[in-house]
């Protein structure tokens, strides 16, 4: 892989990186807003959040020259912040449904 076509790939990665963890984050805050299932969405955009970010520091690390990967790791933040909080709230829904 080129290093423009790497780096294009980085920023790419790391943007929607970003945007899904804010989006998972909004969700956090406001957890009506998807009912039942708001949890879970919230679930899946964090771990989302985690691979883009995650796969964005592998690339830039092994293919950028001077990579800087302070936006990638402030997504990787974000999504370990969105798993933590919707699987506390998951993990309680399992545990009521588990014991009526």
């Amino acid at each position: 892989m080129s290093a423009e076509t790497a780096r294009r790939n980085v920023r790419i990665l790391t943007w929607i990186g970003i945007a899904t963890g804010v989006i998972g984050g909004i969700l956090v805050a406001f957890p009506k807003t998807l009912g039942p299932a708001s949890p879970w969405v919230q679930l899946a955009l964090g771990v989302a959040t985690l691979v883009l970010a995650f796969r964005a520091r592998k690339i830039g690390i092994a293919e950028v020259e001077g990579f800087d990967g302070r936006l990638s790791l402030f997504a990787a933040l974000l999504g370990f912040l969105i798993v933590f909080f919707a699987g506390q709230v998951a993990f309680g829904i399992l545990v009521d449904v588990a014991n009526p």
